[in-house]
């Protein structure tokens, strides 16, 4: 039964571990664990923030935390946002042209100001979170968008023949879905009412980019999952951040 999460762990982050022999079957039956591996990222940037809460200042910390989780993720869902904003920069409009450029690794200047304006807003909503000591925010966000990609794995077709997140939408079905959901309600159930508007708004998030690119692409990516993973988790951590009004 941890083969999967094995799987989904060594595919989402860059945390030592191997799984020989990984079949696409395997990969379909990982996306139900992908909760899982959001709450082992929450963890890590909770003792993170343990350690830096009232040692740096409230930006410095924040700035600390965002790179941490870069660091542990390998930038992977921040080089689909890239690549999804190059295509739609460059991409004219055209759909083969834009699923051209989402298979180019290189940076080009749509997708470097995206990159620019996302880890921004994620430095300027970290600090507020911080500051507001709603921690919580930092390990249920992980979760919330891991688990919020999962219906756009299950429910849009792909948008090529081939890519990396084929396998995963290939042998992913109403069971892992099912899996996920659980495993994210065991996760961050406890949080009570206070995470239920941040859990909505990042999968509002996560489901209005799949929308978006599946009307001009006829499909989703992995690059499109990444971007709507770093949405959701925005988007949950912008909402847990609100003041009263």
């Amino acid at each position: 039964m941890l083969r999967p999460l094995a799987i989904a762990l060594g595919f989402l982050t860059r945390l030592p571990v191997a799984a020989s022999a990984v079949a696409p079957r395997d990969l379909g039956r990982a996306v139900g664990w992908f909760p899982a591996v959001g709450a082992v990222l929450g963890a890590l940037l909770l003792a993170a923030h343990g350690l830096v809460a009232g040692r740096l200042a409230p930006g410095l910390a924040a700035l600390a935390l965002v790179a941490l989780h870069a660091a542990v993720t390998g930038g992977l869902h921040l080089d689909g946002v890239a690549d999804v904003f190059d295509a739609l920069g460059g991409g004219r409009g055209q759909r083969d042209r834009m699923l051209a450029i989402l298979r180019d690794s290189r940076i080009g200047a749509h997708g470097a100001v995206a990159l620019v304006i996302l880890l921004s807003a994620k430095l300027l909503a970290t600090a507020e979170v911080v500051t507001r000591d709603a921690a919580w925010a930092l390990y249920a966000s992980p979760v919330a968008a891991r688990w919020a990609v999962v219906p756009l794995v299950v429910g849009f077709p792909y948008a090529r023949p081939d890519g990396l997140g084929k396998p995963f939408h290939g042998h992913a079905g109403r069971r892992e879905l099912a899996a996920a959901t659980g495993i994210a309600a065991l996760a961050i159930g406890w949080l009570g009412a206070r995470a239920l508007v941040p859990t909505v708004s990042a999968a509002a998030a996560a489901l209005a980019i799949a929308l978006w690119l599946h009307r001009r692409l006829g499909g989703l990516t992995g690059d499109v999952y990444g971007a709507a993973i770093e949405a959701a988790e925005l988007a949950f951590v912008i909402a847990a951040g609100l003041r009263p009004a």
